[in-house]
């Protein structure tokens, strides 16, 4: 069975930083594309960015770049998200999504707050 684990959300204040982890188990191979989307109770679940099985990034929100890195350690089955200079537009359950032979998969979510 294919799960996906993230951690590293918490209370944070405006201005600072945090790094979301995404572990993935129950595959023989890597992952190929790892995302992570977010998402504001009571609105849609959006992406943010993706990197691809050889580390290629890209970020689908504006509002992130230059503020989030997405990366990966394949060996580990492990996508990060580091998020700076945070602001409390930020503040969504986070989830990572990641494919593998031909079916997605989605963690669980872990909730960033962002408030003084």
């Amino acid at each position: 069975q294919v799960t996906l684990v993230e951690s590293g959300g918490g209370l944070v204040q405006p201005g600072g930083s945090l790094r979301l982890s995404c572990v993935g188990y129950g595959t023989t191979t890597s992952f190929h594309t790892m995302e992570w989307y977010r998402q504001a109770p009571g609105k849609q679940r959006d992406e943010v960015a993706r990197i691809t099985d050889d580390g290629f990034p890209y970020y689908a929100d504006d509002s992130v770049k230059g503020r989030f890195t997405i990366s990966r350690d394949n060996g580990k089955n492990t996508v990060y998200l580091q998020m700076d200079s945070l602001n409390t537009e930020d503040t969504h359950f986070y989830y990572c999504k990641a494919a593998w032979r031909s079916f997605s998969y989605w963690g669980q979510g872990t909730q960033v707050p962002v408030r003084p």
